[in-house]
């Protein structure tokens, strides 16, 4: 792993294009597989996570063609029940997407299959997609029983359910309506809040059959067993989830303008520009247009006076990876800010509310870690400091940002972390700054 150094910067102004969305460049390999046909996306995230989701389906059989340069892939979909057994473990890397979305795949084949990733995939919970799973009838077993992986996975004839996710989780909800493809009848699960909802989207758009309804309880989502799935043609829009470092850096340096290219802006994942607009930062969304079932559009932000505000609530689902850039910049910002009902932040790559919490504390701002989020008290000038990424993409790129507008140069431990979902961020960076 290598250390990066970041220097203050005195503006941050340019045009620039982010990579494509990594949540749905995993769900083209998944989807693609299932299908029938070939499935071609352009705008595909080639980073480790989207490769480790690849090799475990070319593990099960499917063939999948990549230009990296052109960032083109094409997936060669057999059917839904043409899987075949890995002869070896299907290694998930560090990526969770991967871990729990293919879990509930895995759960309806006629194999069996054992699944693992890194270090931190090992220590992330997966009780989570385990106890639904189960109740559809699903063999799942966790090797060291301590309800992390490796899982063991025995496929089997699954039975549709009426289920219920105690969180607000894509990852839970995607996990049981994949398994819902194998199941005997209708499958639904109910979450308190709305997750991102590109399962949903793309899954209808591959020809399955997908109710998606407010209740009482909550967001129902129902799928129906045993479509006919057939191969898409599609266009990955950039990755707000990338873009919101961008956002946060031309907010903050004196003298910014930024135009962010072609970005998702699913309101399921857009949270970040809410908060933005909150927080009173200039923002504008240009060009809108619809991308294979997904809104998108250019996003022209410039530096602005910020103030506090309170995250929380049904806001957080749609931003929670953006939680620790948006703490910077509420570092950066007037006055207090509250981020609360994000104890999801606990169980990502790192414990994002420690580490974000050490980030800045090293940089000098004034946060205090909550059960659920942190209190930033705003407006004190930051310094540059040695900061541990905790080997964790996010920390590493709001660190990054957080050093363009502090004293002295930062300097940010393993972070070649960020190859995870945005292997050039560093040079794109760079790019815009002055």
């Amino acid at each position: 792993m290598m250390n990066r150094t970041i220097q203050p910067s005195s503006s941050v102004r340019g045009e620039i294009a982010v990579p494509g969305d990594k949540s749905i460049s995993h769900r083209v390999i998944m989807f693609g597989a299932l299908a029938e046909g070939r499935t071609d996306a352009s705008h595909f995230l080639m980073s480790a996570d989207c490769l480790s989701t690849i090799a475990c389906f070319e593990k099960m059989g499917i063939r999948v063609e990549t230009d990296p340069e052109a960032g083109l892939v094409s997936v060669y979909g057999k059917g839904l029940h043409a899987l075949q057994k890995s002869d070896s473990l299907l290694y998930t890397g560090n990526s969770g997407t991967t871990t729990r979305l293919i879990s509930g795949i895995l759960a309806g084949q006629t194999f069996d299959s054992v699944l693992s990733g890194d270090a931190s995939i090992c220590k992330r919970p997966m009780r989570r997609i385990m106890d639904p799973l189960s109740r559809m009838g699903a063999d799942i077993r966790s090797e060291n029983e301590n309800e992390c992986c490796p899982l063991r996975i025995h496929g089997q004839q699954l039975h549709g359910a009426d289920l219920t996710s105690p969180v607000a989780s894509a990852q839970v909800k995607s996990c049981i309506l994949l398994a819902g493809l194998y199941a005997d009848k209708r499958t639904s699960v109910t979450e308190p809040a709305l997750s991102r909802d590109h399962t949903e989207r793309m899954l209808s758009g591959f020809g399955a059959k997908i109710l998606s309804e407010k209740t009482n309880e909550g967001y129902k989502a129902s799928i129906e067993p045993d479509p006919m799935l057939k191969g898409q043609t599609i266009l990955v829009p950039g990755d707000i989830s990338s873009a919101a470092y961008f956002i946060a850096a031309a907010l903050i340096t004196p003298r910014s303008e930024v135009l962010i290219r072609n970005v998702g802006i699913n309101p399921t994942r857009a949270g970040i520009l809410e908060v933005v607009r909150r927080m009173g930062g200039n923002v504008e969304l240009l060009n809108e247009k619809d991308a294979g079932g997904e809104p998108v559009a250019d996003v022209l932000v410039r530096s602005s006076s910020l103030h506090g505000t309170e995250i929380e609530g049904e806001l957080i689902p749609a931003l929670i990876d953006e939680l620790p850039v948006c703490a910077v910049m509420a570092a950066y910002a007037q006055g207090r800010t509250v981020i609360r009902d994000a104890a999801e932040l606990k169980v990502k790559e790192s414990d994002r509310i420690s580490s974000t919490t050490q980030m800045l504390r090293a940089m000098g701002c004034d946060i205090t870690p909550t059960d659920d989020g942190m209190i930033i008290e705003g407006g004190a000038p930051l310094h540059g400091a040695l900061i541990d990424s905790f080997k964790d993409h996010r920390i590493a790129m709001s660190a990054a940002v957080a050093a363009l507008g502090a004293e002295g140069e930062t300097t940010i431990q393993d972070a070649d972390c960020v190859d995870i979902s945005y292997p050039q961020f560093y040079a794109d960076l760079a790019s815009l700054c002055s």
